[in-house]
């Protein structure tokens, strides 16, 4: 954010997308309104509510522009202020993506995590999405029931999702018209042509849907069936809100970059944006590199290696036996080495998919990733330092969330740098396997819980500078 921004005033047009549950078509309806508000000539600045990787990278790909994560339980009032503001500031209009329902969190008793908070929080209106497939007056009923429950949420329109005819469509808003002073701004019907596919951890991410004409399809749909102007009218009717900043740590004029090498590829593609950010800010030059097709690690002085889906790329990274050994390599001869989830897996002995099939991978842990055919492991996750490592020193705290279906099953000793508890508080057991300079976490964290965390990677970094294979001299 500039600095004649911070704690301002400010009237940024934005739009918080609603349903009334999981599945009633939020990234849908988002999705197709970004492309249509994007063709309409407009600078749409995406976002998403809660803990979610595959949502954002659909955002991205049909609008062009990084799409941030906002949270209430793990990142607070003041940090999903300052993200919103300072990604907004060139943007025509914000588009925020909710979570679940409306009103689900982290608890069935307060709105702290939900949708709702969010929208307060950044004061902008919501547009509530249903499911209008299977009903007539009752969508009355719900769409009062919405907008009474907490009057401090701006509920201020409604999408009808999933309706077949223009005929039933009217029966629906004139229902809620007769009931509500809402604005019915239109309907999407169902279309199997634009279905994003399900996997296992949630949508197919965007790398591996191809774009096609999917986004094409849902702007014309869109379009066709929904007044955007009066979505747009909806979306600048927000009112104003104050912009707050992040604090980050800015390196001094005499130290040089950090260069860190980022896995991306189909394997490994979840990364926050402003995770990217706040390393970049601190003096980071990130270089891309993919375990999938190249054959060695980046010149870096650290190696980060997110989450993704690795299992199901297992047969392809088991080839690329070069990239493993530099891997190990590197991480056994000092050198500094992030990873989170997927990450985590590919630095375990080997994964077994679903099927059974055991890959080999780069050996540093002795334990192996087997993937669960039923069963889950989510939930928010505090993340609290027990011993010295990547993250800083015992006592550093900082907060993000568990999603996998695998599990490890030990070969030897693990040792364990992190104690987690969920978002009520409970214990939940320990993460973060550490090995040297390495640090392999379950947890996907958000370093916008804790930005001295960025300085604590770089720092280490910095001081290991030069001792290792492929890291930077000097």
């Amino acid at each position: 954010m500039r600095e004649a921004e911070k704690g301002r005033l400010m009237h940024r047009p934005r739009l918080v997308i609603a349903g009334t549950h999981s599945g009633a078509g939020k990234t849908t309806v988002t999705l197709a309104l970004m492309a249509a508000l994007q063709a309409k000539g407009l600078v749409v600045q995406p976002f998403k509510a809660g803990p979610d990787f595959i949502d954002p990278g659909h955002h991205q790909a049909v609008i062009g522009r990084p799409s941030r994560n906002l949270d209430g339980w793990m990142l607070g009032e003041s940090a999903n202020r300052a993200i919103f503001a300072r990604a907004s500031a060139d943007a025509d209009l914000s588009i925020i993506e909710g979570m679940m329902g409306l009103f689900d969190g982290s608890s069935p008793v307060h709105e702290q995590g939900s949708t709702a908070e969010l929208a307060k929080q950044l004061n902008a209106p919501v547009l509530l999405v249903i499911d209008g497939s299977a009903m007539a007056r009752s969508a009355a009923a719900m769409v009062s029931g919405y907008a009474k429950f907490d009057p401090a949420v701006q509920v201020r329109g409604v999408l009808f999702n999933r309706v077949r005819s223009e005929g039933h469509y009217q029966l629906l808003r004139e229902a809620v018209e007769s009931e509500t002073d809402l604005a019915v701004v239109g309907y999407l019907q169902p279309d199997p042509s634009v279905t994003i596919q399900d996997r296992h951890l949630g949508l197919r991410t965007a790398i591996e849907q191809g774009q096609g004409d999917l986004y094409g399809r849902l702007a014309r749909s869109a379009a066709a069936t929904v007044d955007l102007d009066r979505v747009e009218a909806v979306a600048r009717s927000a009112g104003e809100f104050t912009g707050d900043d992040l604090p980050i740590t800015r390196p001094t004029a005499t130290q040089r970059p950090v260069r860190i090498g980022v896995a991306y590829d189909a394997a490994f593609c979840f990364y926050y944006e402003d995770n990217l950010e706040l390393l970049e800010a601190a003096g980071a030059e990130l270089v891309m590199f993919s375990p999938l097709r190249d054959a060695q690690l980046p010149v870096a002085d650290l190696q980060y290696f997110g989450g993704g889906y690795p299992e199901l790329y297992g047969e392809t990274l088991a080839a690329n036996v070069s990239m493993r050994a530099a891997v190990r390599t590197f991480a056994r001869c000092g050198g500094a080495v992030y990873a989170e989830c997927g990450g985590l897996m590919y630095l375990t002995e080997a994964i077994r998919d679903g099927t059974g099939a055991r890959h080999e991978m780069v050996g540093l842990f002795p334990a192996e990733a087997v993937m669960r055919n039923d069963g889950m492991t989510l939930g928010y996750r505090t993340v609290a330092v027990t011993q010295p490592c990547l993250l800083g020193g015992a006592g550093t705290v900082l907060r993000g969330h568990e999603f996998h279906y695998s599990l490890l099953e030990a070969r030897g000793e693990l040792r364990h740098a992190c104690a987690l508890s969920d978002a009520a508080g409970r214990p939940v057991g320990m993460d973060g396997l550490t090995m040297g300079n390495t640090l392999a976490l379950y947890s996907h964290l958000h370093f916008g819980s804790h930005p001295a965390v960025v300085a604590d990677l770089l720092g280490t970094a910095r001081r290991l500078r030069g001792s290792q294979p492929f890291a930077t001299k000097g």
